[in-house]
């Protein structure tokens, strides 16, 4: 008696878990609604910012930090003056950058989503549309590696260990 009475009392608090597995939710719906589909409203704006959108994590998390975060922790960095100044110039470098290669992406991608919206899509624009759309993508992460190789260079030895500290690396 004990084991039909669990029996049904595992079955009754696991329908709703057993239903879900028939009836998958619909995990994309809203997304329609998005100007570039592969793109949210928030990644869109990051990319016309020239945010990092942790593109250059291989070199955050290996030491070597980018210049917008070394600002941002200048005074306990020490940073000297000329430090904070070329800081600044990588800063606003980066960004005059990163702003055009993210609009080529957001531009690439929105190709893609008309090509499929429209009907007109085969293998052989999937293939060239997605080759650039990987070429911006690459493009936009090696303008934010380059600058993280830059800023390293500026910083002593101290600092660069300072800074992993203060960001939780270490």
């Amino acid at each position: 008696m004990r084991f039909a009475f669990a029996l049904v009392a595992i079955l009754v608090a696991g329908g709703p878990a057993f239903a879900q597995h028939r009836h998958p939710p619909a995990s994309y719906a809203g997304l329609q609604q998005r100007a570039v589909k592969a793109l949210s409203g928030e990644q869109i704006a990051d990319l016309r910012a020239g945010r990092g959108m942790s593109l250059a994590l291989a070199a955050e998390l290996n030491g070597y930090p980018g210049p917008l975060h070394v600002l941002e922790l200048a005074d306990q960095l020490h940073l000297s003056a000329d430090q904070r100044q070329k800081m600044r110039e990588l800063t606003d470098a980066m960004k005059a950058e990163a702003i055009p290669a993210g609009e080529e992406l957001i531009a690439h991608e929105g190709v893609l989503d008309e090509a499929f919206a429209g009907g007109k899509i085969d293998a052989a624009l999937l293939g060239t549309l997605t080759t650039k759309i990987g070429e911006a993508q690459g493009k936009l992460r090696a303008v934010h590696l380059k600058y993280h190789l830059t800023t390293a260079e500026l910083l002593s030895a101290h600092q660069r260990l300072r800074y992993a500290e203060l960001r939780g690396y270490r």
